[in-house]
């Protein structure tokens, strides 16, 4: 109940709905307005009262004080930005006014006001002196536009009125208690008589009828007292919704100003087959255009389903037109024509209306100066046989004679042809429930088609919100029905598995934020089959059994959450596939077999991302192209990672991870006998995965194979093989270890194998590695630790996959510069990747307008970054480290623990620019300092700052030689 203690501390929105509107069914507050809003968390129409709820919430109300805004529905408003309203010492009542021209102001109000910005006045059509009288000195008049504050006390004394006879006719109070009811303006009524410019006799003699004049003295005593003063907003506009369909035309093709907060689009929320038919200046909100629809400059068509091929010339309006219309509108000349379709109930029966006016055509002008379907009546006569008798009764006087009472559509009545008064008395009878209904429906028609256009067009447009809107309005059947389509008949696997992370996204918005965890594992055995078809490259039949599974995990969160896991599972396998499309440019040649007990050792720098990773991590590499400057460093002036591998003679493979040097003591060793011991390489935490994948992708062994390993050993080689690879990095180091060991492991592999692969070679064959393990890297850590020196890697947005390496020169001398400048700080923290990796992907899938433009950043970034290198510019190569770190936690957000953000905060002042590598939340940060050989330095400024832990600093410099690959005989020190 609103009472006086609700109201002294309310802050209350009415928004007040005018009369029937003549072009929707809806009214001027529901009418739609051609924009789309990328941004918003929901896909949705944008109706007028959207735009007017914004504006009000965040631009007009800002800063007012407890209070009821009261806001008509019945015009365009745009207000750039708060407009700072000074709201120190306020009573009473305000008026917000926008200033327009005078010319405009003779069909509409306008404030009087004096010196103090009190309202003296409101004149409604005046005359030309009148208006000038308002007008302010730029020449402007402030207009009435529908928006009005009334202050805690004055709608407390307003709300006093409403059981006070007879303005108690007002509400449905007074109507059940058998008053007539009685109709009064919020402007001209109420808020007039606080005018200072008014007299009490003069007001009253305004009310027209006895009861009006009655209920303006009640009005009077309740709020004279109040002070009416006027905000005008000097850079907002201001648009009444007429009845002329010039006027509605205009107001949705005319873009709005810079200023306005909307941004009106030629087509908005629609699919349009060939939107090259679509001229500027029309406008195509809601709709499904199917084939050749041709729409001229000038016309306006909201929600319909139209199939070509048509021509709709200028000054059009088509609202509400199913696909059944369009074999009747074929071939007719449409052009400055009103064409409605409306849904209507007659006593409970649902039914179709079409009305059909001219743009020019005024309603309420006598017959002998007016036009029907924009001809003179007589014209209309003559071409028709109609005669004026038809329309009119004969007793009806000449000047009443008017299109809104002309009988013209004898549909509605079994005896008495009726006319557009008659129609407009049935507007009770539009079921505007089905109208929403419908424009509901269509708007997810053209939203699966949206859904198709983006999958298949490879579109960076992002489809949560639809997915988002579709869940909350019950059609996520339809979405879902549609993404299985795309995912089944697409033939590319990257568009599938899109396709695919899309499902996951729609059963995890059913999910409404419960049911557990979205990353997590996606093993289960119910999708095992599915997944069989996915990995076997029958991505249909995989598709239709995922979806018959799908069925049985709808019932709860926790099951959607699960299903929604293993659908990303699924994607996974998809760009797994994608991805191993680089093997073809791995290319394998022939060397020399090293003798039996002989060791092939490979020895690797450590790499330092110094711009653009992210963008190397499929599927964004592949469907966006990366680009990612990479440094070969020697760690405390060694190569940290290596491996070594020697043929033995027993039929088995030995593999010992050793500590931190070649020397080390054996972490974990393990002995491979048979190829059931291999099945677990693509389990990357089970015990030695990576060095089982590394013989299976090298072709060392074959795997899956009916012929046994030891057969395929003594066949091959005569023997097996022992290999051991070590790395000096603790782990979650951030400088590519895992990677670059796999690299190491390869490359030491094949020259063990009798076999010699390059470097570009090496660089594709760890990509489909870590495709096979399932770790799902990119390809930034093994450029960066198998290419020598500096250098920037770049991939194409196509499939398949290929990377290409470019060395960047830097002049001379720089390299030891950089080597003085670069020190590596330990943080003492280490980062889990698998779980960050999960979100960076869902989030590029699902094409969040961040993630987009942060991509667009890394690339642009690299490129940058690359440019200051060769310049050998250490402030820029530092303005792009720091801008590499801003991007990094974007992509990844969570990746900058406290105690780093603290020890980057304190290491500020002492650098060009700092970064964690690789993908953050711990492992190493890299420092570009001011001045050179600065490790003591930084050391006792880290020592001194609170709360870090176990940190320690590294001297880094760029490794020019690269990896080696040598035989080192049988004992290699």
């Amino acid at each position: 109940v609103v009472t006086s203690d609700v109201l002294r501390d309310a802050r209350i929105l009415i928004l007040h709905m005018g009369r029937d509107f003549s072009f929707d069914d809806c009214g001027r507050a529901f009418t739609c307005l051609p924009v789309e809003e990328p941004g918003a968390p929901a896909e949705a129409l944008v109706c007028n009262l959207d735009s007017l709820l914004e504006t009000m919430t965040h631009r007009l109300c800002v800063g007012s004080p407890p209070g009821v805004w009261v806001c008509s529905t019945d015009m365009l408003l745009t207000v750039p930005s708060a407009p700072g309203i000074d709201w120190d010492g306020f009573q009473g009542v305000r008026v917000i006014a926008v200033p327009g021209s005078q010319a405009y102001a003779r069909n509409h109000g306008v404030y009087l006001t004096d010196e103090q910005g009190l309202v003296r006045n409101i004149v409604y059509k005046g005359t030309e002196a009148q208006i000038q009288q308002c007008a302010g000195p730029n020449g402007t008049v402030p207009l009435v536009c529908g928006v009005v504050f009334f202050s805690s006390d004055a709608a407390e004394q307003l709300l006093a009125t409403h059981v006070i006879p007879p303005l108690d006719a007002c509400t449905y109070m007074g109507l059940d208690s058998g008053a007539p009811p009685i109709q009064l303006s919020l402007f001209f009524d109420i808020v007039l008589c606080m005018a200072g410019g008014m007299t009490e006799e003069e007001f009253l003699k305004g009310g027209g009828d006895a009861s009006v004049r009655s209920a303006r003295s009640v009005l009077w005593t309740a709020l004279r007292a109040f002070p009416l003063s006027m905000a005008c907003i000097p850079d907002a506009s201001y648009d009444y919704m007429t009845t002329s369909a010039s006027d509605y035309i205009r107001s949705l093709t005319l873009l709005p100003g810079s200023a306005s907060h909307l941004r009106f689009c030629k087509t908005a929320h629609s699919h349009v087959d060939q939107p090259c038919l679509l001229e500027d200046g029309s406008s195509v909100t809601n709709c499904l255009l199917e084939g050749a629809v041709r729409l001229a400059a000038g016309s306006v068509i909201q929600h319909c389903h139209l199939q070509g091929p048509l021509e709709i010339g200028p000054g059009c309006v088509l609202s509400g037109l199913s696909t059944g219309s369009s074999p009747a509108l074929r071939g007719c000349p449409l052009r400055d024509v009103v064409l409605q379709g409306h849904h209507v109930r007659l006593h409970d029966l649902p039914c179709r209306v079409f009305t059909l006016t001219g743009r020019l055509d005024d309603w309420q002008s006598p017959a002998e100066e007016a036009t029907y379907l924009n001809m003179p009546w007589a014209e209309f006569f003559h071409r028709t046989g109609i005669r004026e008798g038809d329309l009119w009764d004969a007793e009806m006087p000449r000047r009443s004679r008017c299109l809104l009472s002309a009988r013209l559509f004898p549909v509605l009545h079994a005896r008495e042809a009726l006319g557009l008064e008659d129609v407009c008395g049935c507007l009770p009878c539009l079921d505007k429930a089905a109208e929403l209904g419908a424009r509901r429906a269509l708007f997810f028609l053209q939203g699966q088609r949206k859904v198709r256009r983006v999958l298949l067009g490879r579109q960076d447009s992002s489809l949560l919100p639809l997915a988002r809107s579709a869940v909350h309005e019950g059609y996520h059947e339809a979405v879902l029905g549609t993404l299985d389509e795309v995912a089944s008949t697409a033939g590319d696997a990257g568009v599938a598995a899109r396709a695919l992370a899309c499902i996951a996204e729609v059963l995890g918005c059913m999910a409404q934020g419960e049911g557990g965890l979205r990353s997590g594992p996606a093993a289960n055995r119910e999708w095992a089959s599915a997944f069989g078809r996915l990995e076997s490259g029958d991505i249909a039949g995989g598709v239709r059994e995922l979806a018959t599974e799908r069925q049985k995990w709808m019932s709860s969160p926790a099951l959607l959450v699960r299903a929604a896991r293993h659908y990303e599972g699924a994607e996974q396998i998809l760009v797994r596939q994608a991805v191993m499309s680089s093997c073809q440019f791995v290319t394998v040649g022939q060397a020399e077999l090293p003798p039996l007990g002989h060791w092939v050792q490979v020895v690797c720098p450590a790499r330092l991302d110094l711009s653009g990773g992210w963008s190397d991590t499929p599927p964004i590499t592949y469907e966006h192209g990366g680009a990612v400057v990479d440094v070969a460093v020697l760690v405390d002036g060694c190569r940290p990672i290596g491996a070594r591998v020697r043929r033995i003679g027993e039929p088995e493979l030995r593999l010992v991870s050793l500590g931190g040097t070649p020397q080390g003591e054996a972490a974990v060793e393990l002995v491979c006998r048979e190829l059931k011991h291999l099945q677990d390489y693509c389990q990357p935490h089970a015990p030695g995965a990576l060095l089982k994948a590394a013989f299976i992708c090298t072709q060392v062994v074959q795997f899956p194979s009916q012929k046994p390993l030891r057969a395929q050993l003594m066949e091959s080689f005569g023997g097996g093989f022992e290999v051991h690879t070590w790395s000096k990095l603790p782990h979650g180091s951030g400088l590519g270890t895992s990677s670059i060991l796999a690299g190491a492991a390869m490359a030491s592999l094949y020259r063990a194998a009798g076999k010699a692969a390059s470097t570009e070679s090496l660089i594709h064959a760890v990509l489909h590695l870590e495709q096979r393990l399932t770790t799902g890297g990119g390809w930034q850590d093994q450029v960066g630790g198998l290419v020598p020196g500096i250098k920037i890697g770049r991939s194409k947005a196509q499939l398949p996959l290929r990377v290409e390496v470019e060395k960047i020169p830097v002049p001379d001398g720089f390299t030891q510069t950089l080597n003085d400048h670069l020190l590596l700080v330990y943080t003492g923290k280490t980062r889990l990747a698998r779980n960050l990796l999960q979100d960076v992907v869902r989030n590029w899938y699902a094409r969040l307008p961040s993630a987009v433009h942060n991509a667009d950043a890394l690339v642009s970034n690299a490129e940058e970054c690359a440019q200051a290198l060769r310049q050998g510019n250490l402030l820029l190569i530092g303005k792009c480290l720091e801008r590499y770190w801003q991007q990094k936690k974007c992509m990844a957000p969570g990746s900058e623990p406290l105690a780093v953000g603290r020890m980057m905060d304190a290491l500020r002042p002492y650098v060009y620019g700092q970064c964690l590598a690789g993908a953050g939340g711990g492992g190493f940060l890299y420092v570009l300092t001011k001045a050179p050989r600065q490790k003591a330095a930084l050391h006792q400024i880290l020592v001194k700052t609170e709360g870090l832990g176990n940190f320690s600093i590294h001297s880094i410099e760029v490794d020019t030689g690269g990896f080696s690959v040598e035989v080192v005989g049988r004992d290699p020190k």
